[in-house]
C-alpha cells in the first residue's frame, strides 16, 4: 500500500484524512506544500479534463478548478488584444500553455479566485509567472521546467502546494466511493469524446464550422468532468460559461448564460479603458469591475467602486448592456444530459447561442428543435448522458 497523510478532510474537523492505493505507488508525487483532501479531489478531476482535452485537439490545455467542477477550461489558441486586457496579462510574453491557462482563468474570474490549476503539458516559466500574482491554491502537472518549479515554490510563502501526475497512469475499470458505510462501485467514465459524436444533426440548419465542432467537443469534455447537472457554453477554444450543480437544467443555462454575458461585457471597450488607482491589487480590480456591470449598487458598493477607480466612469446602464450582447453570436452550448423544454433554448438565444449539442430523449425534443429552428441554430443529438457526481 501506498499513502499520502493529507491536511484534513472536507473540513478542518475532519481532522483524519489520507489518499492511498493498495497496490503500487500513488501516480501522483507532491513537489512542495500539503495537500488536503478537497485539493486532490480538485487536482485529479482537473487532470482528467486537461489529459483529455490535450488528446483530443492536440493542443496544450489548462482548467482553473473550484470545488470539483471547472471555473474554466480552454485549449491554447490566439488571445486577441481585448482579451489579454481582459484577462490581465497584456503586460506579458505568453507561452502557448500560458495562453491555455490565461483563458481558463480569465472565463469567471470571480470563481476562479483560489483556483485549482491542471496542465496538459509540463509547466514552463511563463505559465509559473501568471500563476505567481494570481490567488489560487496549487497546480497538477505532468512536469516542471527548472525555473518555473522554483517560481511556484516560492508562492504562498512557500507553501502553495505543487503536484506532479504520472502522465502514464491509467486507473482500474471500476472505481468505488463510500456513503454513510455504503460502498458504491461503477465502471469509471472512459467514453471517448470525439467528433463522431457531432453526427446525428437534428435541426433545418445543419452547418457546423470546424470552430464550431471544436468548442461543442470542448464543452462537452469539460461537461464530462462538471458536477451535474450542468450546461457549457465555448466560444474560441474555451469554456465562457458554467453552470454547474443545479437541480433543474434552466437554472445551469441561465448561470451559464449569465455567465458568458459578464465575460463579454469584460471585453467591452469601456472596461478596458478603467483607470484604477495606484496600489489597487487584482482582485479588488475585478470586483470593481463586477460591480460596474451590475448596475444598482448598494451604497457601501458604491463607495467600493468610486475608491477602486481613478475616474469614476459613467454608469453602465441596461441598454449599454444589450446593445452589446446583442453582437455575442457563435456561442455553442454543450449540455450533459437532455434538454427538456424549449424555455432553455429561448433563454441560450439571448446569448448569442448557435449551436448546441444534448443528449436526446425528453418527451419535448421536437419542441427543442422546434425553437431551435427558429433561431436558425444547429442542434445535435449526441445519445451520451454526461452525469458526474
Amino acid at each position: 500500500m501506498s499513502e499520502l497523510t493529507l491536511r484534513y478532510g472536507c473540513n478542518p474537523h475532519q481532522a483524519q484524512a489520507r489518499a492511498y492505493v493498495e497496490n503500487g505507488d500513488l501516480p501522483f508525487t507532491v513537489l512542495n506544500g500539503a495537500p488536503g483532501y478537497i485539493n486532490l479531489m480538485d487536482a485529479l478531476n482537473s487532470w482528467q479534463l486537461v489529459r483529455e482535452l490535450r488528446q483530443v485537439f492536440n493542443l496544450p490545455s489548462a482548467a482553473s478548478f473550484k470545488h470539483v467542477s471547472p471555473a474554466g477550461a480552454a485549449v491554447s489558441t490566439p488571445l486577441s488584444d481585448a482579451l489579454k486586457k481582459a484577462y490581465f496579462v497584456d503586460d506579458m510574453d505568453l507561452s502557448p500553455l500560458a495562453v491555455a491557462y490565461a483563458r481558463a482563468r480569465g472565463a469567471d474570474r470571480l470563481s476562479s479566485f483560489g483556483d485549482w490549476a491542471a496542465l496538459s503539458d509540463p509547466c514552463d516559466a511563463s505559465t509559473a509567472l501568471i500563476l505567481r500574482r494570481e490567488v489560487s491554491d496549487g497546480i497538477i502537472a505532468p512536469g516542471y521546467e527548472p525555473e518555473a518549479l522554483d517560481i511556484l515554490k516560492k508562492k504562498k510563502g512557500g507553501n502553495y502546494v505543487v503536484l506532479q501526475i504520472d502522465p502514464a497512469y491509467e486507473p482500474g475499470e471500476t472505481e468505488t466511493r463510500e456513503i454513510f458505510g455504503i460502498t458504491l462501485e461503477q465502471t469509471r467514465n472512459t467514453l471517448v469524446i470525439s467528433p463522431d459524436m457531432l453526427q446525428n444533426v437534428v435541426t433545418q440548419n445543419t452547418h457546423l464550422s470546424e470552430e464550431a465542432k471544436r468548442d461543442l467537443l470542448l464543452a462537452t469534455i469539460t461537461l464530462k468532468y462538471t458536477q451535474s447537472k450542468s450546461i457549457a457554453l465555448a466560444l474560441d477554444g474555451q469554456a465562457v460559461g458554467l453552470g454547474a450543480g443545479q437541480q433543474n437544467r434552466l437554472a445551469c443555462t441561465d448561470l451559464a448564460c449569465r455567465k458568458t454575458e459578464t465575460w463579454y461585457l469584460r471585453q467591452h471597450p469601456r472596461v478596458l479603458d478603467l483607470q484604477f488607482k495606484k496600489g489597487k491589487k487584482r482582485p479588488e480590480k475585478i470586483n470593481a469591475i463586477e460591480l460596474y456591470l451590475k448596475g444598482d449598487m448598494t451604497p457601501e458598493e458604491q463607495k467600493i467602486w468610486e475608491d477602486t477607480f481613478e475616474f469614476v466612469p459613467d454608469p453602465f446602464t441596461d441598454q449599454d448592456r444589450r446593445d452589446w450582447l446583442d453582437s455575442l453570436d457563435q456561442i455553442a452550448l454543450s449540455s450533459d444530459a437532455f434538454i427538456p423544454f424549449r424555455d432553455n433554448i429561448d433563454r441560450a438565444a439571448r446569448s448569442g447561442v448557435k449551436y448546441v449539442i444534448q443528449t436526446a430523449g425528453s418527451i419535448q425534443d421536437n419542441n427543442v428543435i422546434a425553437a431551435a429552428d427558429e433561431y436558425g441554430m444547429t442542434m445535435v443529438f449526441s445519445g451520451v448522458r454526461l452525469f458526474h457526481h
